[in-house]
């Protein structure tokens, strides 16, 4: 028996976008008849973003910033959505306050795509050579 035909590009990428707009759907739903269900705005912000729905993403992570005021992976996503929305001052300041809380992986943060409008930035390159010399203590 012959296996199944590959997908075009063009078709698997409408197929992934339609799943992952199922799920959002999905985690709204959810989050609107559970506002506790923190675990499931994080997925909501996470599908958001990567939708391109920058503003619904960045609006939930404010959401998760308040519930959620201790958590350094919070405010890390936060300044995530910050960036990519264009806002970076506001984006040094919510990774600043996320290391603040205990955010440490330096290789992620050199590498991580969401912030690629600070990278340049000198503020930018403070904080990651503190993290790199902060992880050889």
């Amino acid at each position: 028996m012959a296996s199944h035909l590959p997908l075009d590009p063009k078709t698997r990428k409408r197929i992934d976008r339609l799943g992952k707009e199922f799920l959002a759907d999905f985690y709204n739903r959810e989050a609107s008849r559970h506002p506790e269900n923190l675990e499931a705005l994080s997925e909501l912000a996470h599908l958001l973003t990567q939708l391109g729905r920058l503003e619904e993403g960045l609006a939930v992570d404010r959401r998760l910033v308040k519930a959620m005021p201790e958590s350094d992976l919070v405010h890390y996503n936060h300044a995530c959505s910050l960036a990519l929305s264009g806002l970076p001052v506001e984006a040094m300041d919510a990774l600043e306050l996320a290391i603040e809380l205990g955010y440490d992986d330096a290789p992620h943060l050199a590498a991580d795509e969401d912030f690629a409008c600070l990278q340049k930035e000198p503020r930018f390159q403070r904080l990651l050579k503190r993290l790199y010399l902060e992880s050889e203590l």
